[in-house]
This record gives C-alpha cells, structure tokens and sequence, in this order.
C-alpha cells in the first residue's frame, strides 16, 4: 500500500504557513520526503527506531525523539562518530508506565540518562513521552507535569553533557495540557492533517 501522504504534497502548505519542524514515524517516511521538501525543514525521528535502521538518518534529522535503550543510544552514538556529526536525542520515558508503550520508568529515567551522557558523538537534549489515549485532556496533566518534573530533577546532575529542557509531549487530543506542563515540542499531525488514508 502507499501512504497518500507519502509525496509531501500535504506539507507543503504548513510549509508555507511557516512551519518548519516535521516529525514522522517512521524512517521510510522520512526517506521519502526529505528531498521533496525545502532543504532548511527540520526533521524528527518520533517514532520507535530500530537499531539497524539509525545509519539511514543519522545526518539527515535534526532531532531523535524516541530513545528508549541504552542498546538504541549506542547505535547511534556508532553512527554519529562514523558519520562525524553529534545526533541530538530526547531520552523517551514512559512516566504512564504502559505495557503497550515504549521508553524507561521515571524511576530508571536517571541511571538510564547518565548511561547515555557517556557516549560520544550524542547531545542529550531533554525528555519525551507518550501519554495514555484518554476522553478528557486533564487525566494526562499529571503525566506531563512528572515528565517536566524529571527533567528539572535530571538537569541538576552536573555532567559535561547536561540534559537541555526540551520537552516531546502531548499529540492531537491533549496538546493544550501539555503545554500548559511545559511543553516545547507537540506532535499534532491528525490535528493538522487528518487521519491517515490508505489506497491499495
């Protein structure tokens, strides 16, 4: 099946409205706009990442949303000294603690970040979750305001590489709350696009 969306043709007005950061799910979709878009578009990794697909987008994401392994860090730690260029990373935690959901508990959030903070060629540059699909926007308020609380709680370890303050959170459904929490990244693309169609 192809992604109808897979051609860019859909970015291009919120291109033009001024826009300049996308995010996509996966590395096949990256692959397949970035040359179809305006070279000073910013691109983010948000989806989970397989280890043996970081060589394809090393060099060509401005961000990595979704760290999740010190087995993932690693990889693209490997990539990014071969590839000369420092990769920056959000560590992903997963402050619901959802089965279904990837990332480090809030509790290994702090090991799991000085691990990190040891590799080469990565710039650790603040924390990203997924909240739970909820009805009302509030219930996921305390989620995010933990997140923004680690992140305070990280960035006084003094390290040479110290956690920035970005904050990956809140999607469609929630994204007024989590700015509200903090915020600084949001990943609204039903929001703007609709949801995905498929044709065969």
């Amino acid at each position: 099946m192809d992604n109808v969306i897979n051609t860019g043709e859909m970015m291009l007005p919120v291109y033009e409205a001024g826009c300049r950061d996308f995010g996509e799910n996966k590395v096949q979709e990256i692959m397949d706009k970035i040359d179809k878009m305006p070279s000073d578009v910013r691109w983010h990794m948000i989806g989970h990442l397989q280890t043996n697909k970081v060589k394809y987008i090393i060099d060509k994401v401005y961000m990595i949303h979704s760290v999740d392994t010190l087995h993932l860090a690693e990889a693209i730690s490997k990539e990014a000294v071969k590839k000369n260029v420092i990769a920056k990373i959000l560590l992903e935690v997963n402050v619901a603690e959802e089965e279904s959901k990837f990332g480090v508990t809030t509790e290994e959030a702090k090991i799991f970040y000085e691990e990190v903070c040891k590799l080469p060629n990565l710039k650790v540059c603040g924390l990203m979750t997924i909240a739970p699909y909820v009805e009302n926007s509030e219930e996921n308020r305390q989620y995010f305001a933990n997140l923004r609380q680690l992140s305070v709680d990280i960035g006084l370890k003094k390290t040479d590489n110290n956690i920035g303050a970005e904050l990956s959170m809140g999607m469609s459904g929630d994204y007024i709350v989590a700015i509200e929490e903090g915020a600084t990244y949001i990943r609204v693309g039903t929001g703007i696009f609709g949801e995905r169609n498929y044709v065969v």
